[in-house]
């Protein structure tokens, strides 16, 4: 389990960390290997690396900050929750807003 430092912050234990490290390093080298190898190819390639990309963001707030569903991380994964929201709304809204530029500039097609 990890202990609480006299400040009140959670620290992991050696096992945590370690384990961390190596979920990391696999989904580093898993996108790193299909792309370099040029064994899978197109949309298959983009989501094996983006599905690898968004274990990576789990695998590094729950293993090296801490980030879990107990009421004194509430406030962290509120704003976590918020920050996911709002970079998908900018996302979204500006491949939106270009592909409608890009509609609206070829007039007369």
């Amino acid at each position: 389990m990890s202990e609480h430092s006299p400040g009140g912050a959670a620290h992991g234990s050696v096992k945590e960390y370690v384990n961390g490290l190596l979920l990391s390093l696999v989904l580093t080298a898993v996108p790193f290997a299909i792309v370099m190898s040029g064994a899978v190819s197109g949309p298959a390639a983009v989501g094996v690396v983006l599905l690898c990309a968004v274990g990576q963001v789990f695998v590094q707030l729950i293993f090296f900050l801490h980030m879990n569903t107990s009421s004194e991380q509430m406030w962290n994964v509120t704003s976590a929750v918020f920050v996911v929201v709002l970079v998908a709304i900018l996302i979204v809204g500006s491949i939106w807003i270009m592909n409608h530029l890009n509609h609206n500039m070829l007039m007369g097609h």
